[in-house]
């Protein structure tokens, strides 16, 4: 479950009283995980793998209540503002209009000599400076992205740079500060939920935005061309669920260059990863190996081509020079031989997939007595319907034989996916991650994401009642008969 899905007074779920009171329904429900999906600063569509930055926290998630404890906001500056939205849904037009003024009055409040936040900023020069001139060169361009900025800014012309900082200087300390208190009650929840025997899986998009900071600061890390257009982009191929294939549109990494650099840039990225969350999943890990090249400009990815990546050297450099990484490889979709050997050289656990398992037709290697121990199941992802939902839109064929398979014929709707639970606790995957939805046995209206799809997603939201001492109690049960917590 995503901090965007947690309850909350204020219109999207934020770090705070509801946040903690979640770590500890997880803690009485035995659980020992919690996956969220990137929480850096979204941008337009609002999918949080389109991000501003590789660094930075979405300033939404900046609880305001906590402010308002510091004596930074009054509660009658942000308590009778309407947020739109309802309790299970986010409006993230209206937080876009709405939050960042509340936050600019904390921000008038906000002691910037404070020995606290220099050393932030010492700590963290190496993007936070230039993070927030990018969000002030972009806010200064009326939410243009950076390709379209005045020449100066757009190539970073150094007397161009500092000029504008110095004339923008406290739009660039706002945006300072917004990161100063992100990461302030990020690691404070982050903590609390340690000490209650609860780690964070955070994400880790493989590609970044290309209107983001890491472009426009390292443009030459990137299949960019003299004018700062990308040559090609990301996508995946046609398939028999896409007949045009996906057209993602990240610049794609000028990998020579990243092994020139000894790959300090992605050293940097996944340090500051292990930093923020207990386990890394690093998602579309196939594309280390190889990945999908659309020509730039392209309405479909009929025209792409697959092209090599940089392989098991990329990870065996990496651990060189951090040492083994908490990873969870994201290997989902086709993959090929050389795909599976850099995951099994890699050392990584994979992904498997129930909702993927039940061919009547033939055998699927994500059926749960062929998983390896050294793996993570899911019933679905983020990206995948509810198990109800999944259950309701799904050629009956299939799901006939997935309800023989799990034994569910017959079964309600909430027992058919509390086997479903079941089947996924009782492999022998050493991880299992249930999505909230599931626990809760909703349907295709608590989707959190149909991909290729542009609107609608990343809404959902839990329901403050939902979350009962009776539902934990459901969970640890589960979670205590198949072996996968403390039996106490």
């Amino acid at each position: 479950m995503h901090i965007t899905s947690l309850p909350s007074k204020y219109g999207i779920g934020t770090m705070g009283e509801e946040a903690y009171s979640f770590v500890d329904f997880l803690a009485a429900a035995k659980q020992t995980y919690w996956q969220i999906l990137p929480i850096g600063p979204t941008s337009y569509g609002d999918s949080p793998y389109q991000s501003f930055s590789t660094h930075a926290g979405n300033p939404y998630f900046i609880d305001l209540d906590l402010l308002a404890d510091e004596g930074l906001l009054k509660k009658s500056e942000y308590c009778h503002i309407k947020w739109g939205g309802s309790d299970d849904r986010v409006d993230y037009e209206t937080l876009y209009r709405k939050r960042f003024g509340v936050l600019r009055k904390a921000f008038s409040r906000f002691d910037a000599g404070a020995p606290e936040f220099l050393r932030f900023l010492e700590e963290n020069d190496r993007w936070i400076s230039n993070y927030a001139l990018f969000m002030t060169a972009k806010e200064a361009h009326g939410g243009a992205p950076w390709t379209e900025w005045s020449v100066g800014l757009k190539r970073r012309d150094p007397h161009t740079l500092w000029e504008f900082k110095t004339e923008h200087s406290d739009e660039v300390l706002f945006w300072e500060f917004v990161q100063y208190k992100f990461r302030q009650q990020w690691m404070k929840l982050k903590s609390y939920a340690n000490e209650r025997g609860v780690r964070i899986i955070g994400d880790l998009p493989i590609y970044v935005a290309l209107d983001s900071a890491p472009v426009w600061v390292y443009p030459d890390l990137f299949e960019l061309n003299d004018a700062l257009e990308p040559k090609r982009v990301a996508g995946c191929p046609p398939d028999a669920f896409s007949p045009t294939g996906q057209l993602w549109g990240n610049p794609l990494y000028d990998w020579a260059r990243h092994r020139e650099t000894e790959y300090s840039w992605w050293i940097d990225r996944l340090t500051a990863a292990c930093e923020m969350y207990d386990v890394v999943r690093i998602d579309h890990f196939r594309g280390f190996d190889s990945y999908y090249a659309v020509p730039y400009g392209d309405a479909t990815a009929e025209r792409g081509e697959w092209v090599g990546g940089p392989g098991i050297e990329f990870f065996r450099f990496i651990e060189s020079r951090m040492g083994k990484l908490p990873v969870i490889a994201e290997d989902l979709g086709f993959l090929t031989p050389s795909v599976i050997k850099m995951l099994e050289d890699s050392g990584f656990p994979g992904m498997k997939v129930l909702e993927f398992a039940f061919d009547p037709d033939s055998e699927s290697g994500y059926l749960p007595y062929l998983y390896p121990k050294n793996s993570v199941a899911y019933i679905g992802t983020h990206d995948n319907a509810t198990a109800l939902g999944w259950a309701r839109e799904t050629d009956k064929r299939t799901v006939d034989f997935c309800r023989r398979y799990i034994m569910a014929e017959g079964a309600s709707d909430e027992e058919f996916v509390y086997r479903f639970i079941r089947t996924a606790h009782a492999c022998v995957s050493d991880t299992v991650i249930i999505q909230l939805q599931d626990y809760l046995a909703l349907g295709a209206s608590a989707r959190m994401n149909v991909p290729s799809v542009l609107g609608g997603n990343w809404t959902w939201r839990a329901k403050k009642a939902s979350l009962t001492d009776e539902l934990a109690q459901k969970i640890a049960d589960i979670t205590r008969t198949y072996g996968r917590c403390a039996r106490n």
